[in-house]
């Protein structure tokens, strides 16, 4: 890479290199209602819309199926069942052959898909849905992970981590605390809802517009469901309104049903199921049951510590084994254990399958450390901050985890320190403390938590990526990459990253739509890894076309290559500089090729999961948040009334980006951990299935202070691009301080003599029943 001096003007510098403050490219068409999604592109003459019908029962096997009111219903073309499907009906992303488009003979949820309704109109394919005749024998279902028994069916296997022998330690230990948790689930509620849109091609051809962050998955799953080769399918996505992991699979049956029906009817056939379909038919975040125990000596150091997890995953594989896995992996925060046994029950229910979401099971792992730290806090009556402090990571003999990989950048301690001190922690808490005194309704309560996240991909096959880079004889530049779009900032990042190879302006980078007929075989936009990935691909491909222009200029122009330098704009050869399209020009002439294609794998990682051993993560990035709340103790009302953060990045690619990045993932984490709360009843319907019942953060709901800052001092110590690090899930468990400054807020009720255990979403009405638990329990 060329640096620039610091002694330049900005002026001479490019426009939109690395570590510049840019604006997400579609930021503009975001506000303005420019930005072109699925269902704003223009639909041919003839397209027909699809919609799918849904099991009205949890657990049976269908008696009597009955479609003619169906296909007699107004405008209606054809009607799909598990029949209709030319392939294998199948989309099951583990390979185990267990979710099936359409239920065949079967059903395992409230809102399984059973068939699909192909009309002129969306209206009237929805219409004609209701029209279904279907009679069930309904059987026991499962819906509550709390009901299963030990030996209950699970949908992938379960896996144990394991350091030194726990038991006896947390037996030997001076002190012991055990307990249970729930951690509550969550719905992706992104804007823009899933939809697919599939335009027929000759032969077998088929090309399908997805809003998916997993083309080539999707790719897969429609060529075998028209049991076709991949190749004749092509999958396109430019940009989704929101995806934050709940399009990763679930984008599947959509694109399926979407191709099928094309294929079927030889028209154009879209899919855009109502939001309230959309929340029942879809996975979402994994809710947890954590049971813990914990030895400790008197200083609240940690000998022993052993965990259970415990996870609704719903009916089928779907992600849940890796989520369950990296729920163990985060079990740990940034947290030493001596000795560790922790074990995951990813459980069959008779509930929508669950899916990956924003932090991928981390989050819930974090939240069962998070628990004992307070535990033990309250048990000795010492600050929880001392207490977590005291357990961090260290150095040799304290810096394993629990799957053997060691900690190796541990900025924890940093980290934690200099919020410590800019947030002015320890006079807020004194304040507080004499304000709890003064004030019997309105308590207040302050938490400072750490955040140690992994970054990679466990199933370490897919940490990998392709890109595709043509420099035109204008010097105009075209990028594509596996990379997805889903209002994260992906696609800019990448663009800045190829703009500072060539020393030229991002707006001469064209910045593509993601499709599989580009970039073949690409993993997907996830596990925090979307820029790790793409970007070193994309600056792989842009280096190659690089090293070829510069080998021109030392054969035409007769000069050594440490004569040969990118500047802004321009290419300095010996004594000339030449502009950088001018090089271009003369390359092309002399039949230099200015396209390439990259790759890129992450270096260093293995994971053996049956050992529970490995280097599953190729670094960590590390945060920390301080926030402040107010309760009302008589009507478990809250404000949060300031937020803290400071979070490391690495060398900062986009500013910005990075921290609208932190800001909106801390809000998502706080709207998981206070308000978002998915409630089924005893007949497995999901009761909060719309905006009317199911309640995301507001602008209203964020700190009423909130300050984040980035730590410019810390630079990964691996080589990832530009020396930068992930800022996709890791601010998500900064929110963990909301639910512990809450925690800390009950507890004023009882003179911090009794751990809270506020489980999690720390609604109104369980932060008031808390209040009058504590109540009563010092009452007695």
């Amino acid at each position: 890479m060329n640096k620039i001096d610091n002694e330049q003007s900005f002026a001479s510098a490019i426009k939109g290199g690395v570590a510049t403050n840019q604006p997400h490219d579609s930021a503009h068409k975001h506000v303005t209602g420019e930005a072109v999604y699925i269902d704003d592109m223009a639909e041919p003459a003839g397209t027909l819309h699809a919609y799918l019908g849904l099991s009205t029962v949890a657990h049976g096997t269908i008696k009597q199926m009955n479609l003619d009111a169906v296909r007699a219903a107004p405008g209606v073309v054809a009607v799909l069942t598990a029949e209709d499907v030319p392939g294998v009906n199948d989309i099951s992303p583990s390979g185990l052959h267990d979710e099936p488009i359409f239920a065949d003979g079967m059903v395992h949820f409230l809102g399984q898909p059973v068939f699909a309704v192909v009309a002129e109109t969306r209206e009237a394919a929805r219409k004609a849905c209701l029209k279904a005749e279907i009679t069930y024998d309904g059987k026991p279902a499962l819906i509550d992970v709390a009901d299963a028994a030990p030996d209950a069916k699970l949908v992938a296997k379960p896996l144990t981590l394991q350091r030194e022998d726990a038991a006896a330690a947390i037996a030997a230990a001076p002190r012991q605390v055990k307990g249970q948790m729930r951690v509550g689930g969550q719905d992706h509620f992104y804007l823009e809802g899933q939809i697919a849109f599939a335009l027929p091609g000759e032969d077998h051809d088929v090309t399908v517009f997805s809003s998916t962050q997993h083309p080539s998955e999707v790719q897969h799953m429609v060529a075998h469901a028209l049991g076709v080769p991949s190749h004749a399918v092509t999958v396109e996505i430019r940009r989704m309104g929101g995806g934050f992991g709940g399009k990763e699979t679930q984008a599947n049956i959509f694109a399926a049903v979407a191709a099928i029906a094309a294929k079927k009817t030889r028209r154009p056939v879209k899919i855009r199921p109502d939001r309230d379909d959309d929340m029942i038919a879809t996975g979402k975040r994994h809710d947890f049951l954590i049971d813990y125990e914990v030895g400790f000596d008197d200083e609240g150091r940690i000998l022993g510590v052993a965990f259970t997890y415990a996870a609704r995953c719903g009916f089928s594989a779907d992600l849940s084994g890796p989520v369950t896995d990296r729920a163990l992996f985060h079990c740990d925060n940034a947290y030493f254990y001596p000795a560790v046994h922790a074990v995951s029950r990813p459980l069959y229910t008779n509930t929508v399958s669950n899916t990956a979401f924003r932090g991928f099971g981390g989050p819930q792992g974090m939240v069962g450390a998070e628990r004992i730290m307070d535990e033990i806090a309250f048990a000795l009556g010492k600050d929880p901050l001392d207490i977590r402090k005291i357990n961090l990571y260290g150095d040799i003999d304290r810096n394993l985890t629990p799957y053997h990989q060691k900690v190796e950048d541990n900025l924890a301690h940093r980290v934690i320190a200099d919020l410590e001190e800019a947030c002015d922690y320890a006079g807020r808490r004194d304040e507080i403390a004499a304000f709890n005194q003064k004030s019997p309704i309105i308590k207040r309560g302050i938490a400072l938590t750490p955040v140690k996240f992994g970054i990679s991909f466990t199933a370490t096959h897919f940490n990998q990526a392709g890109a595709l880079v043509h420099v035109y004889t204008d010097g105009s530049v075209h990028l594509n990459h596996g990379g997805t779009e889903m209002g994260q900032g992906l696609y800019v990042k990448v663009a800045q990253i190829v703009a500072e190879e060539f020393q030229i302006d991002i707006d001469q980078v064209k910045i593509t739509a993601t499709t599989t007929g580009k970039v073949p075989n690409t993993s997907a936009t996830a596990a925090s890894s979307g820029t790790d990935l793409n970007g070193m691909a994309a600056q792989n491909a842009a280096r190659q076309i690089k090293q070829r222009l510069i080998d021109f200029a030392i054969d035409n122009y007769e000069v050594p290559e440490s004569q040969v330098e990118f500047l802004p704009g321009r290419v300095r050869v010996g004594n000339q500089e030449i502009p950088f399209a001018d090089l271009v020009r003369q390359a092309y002439m002399a039949r230099v090729q200015l396209s390439a294609a990259g790759f890129y794998k992450t270096p260093k990682i293995h994971w053996d999961r049956d050992k529970g051993q490995g280097r599953p993560f190729y670094y960590f990035a590390y945060g920390a948040a301080c926030t402040e709340v107010s309760i009302d103790t008589l009507t478990g009302e809250y404000v949060i009334e300031r937020t803290d953060i400071l979070h490391e990045t690495g060398r900062s690619l986009n500013r910005a980006i990075d921290i609208g990045q932190i800001e909106g993932g801390f809000v998502q984490g706080m709207g998981w951990l206070t308000t978002e709360e998915l409630v089924w009843d005893e007949k497995g319907r999901l009761r909060t299935h719309a905006p009317s019942t199911y309640k995301i953060p507001l602008a209203s709901d964020r700190p009423k202070i909130f300050n984040v800052a980035l730590a410019d001092w810390a630079e990964n110590r691996e080589a990832t691009v530009h020396r930068s690090k992930a800022v996709g899930e890791p601010p998500f468990m900064l929110a963990i301080s909301v639910l512990h400054a809450l925690s800390g807020a009950v507890a004023s009720v009882a003179d911090h003599r009794i751990c809270p255990r506020l489980d999690a979403p720390a609604t109104p009405e369980r932060v008031l029943m808390a209040v009058e638990r504590l109540r009563a329990e010092a009452a007695g």
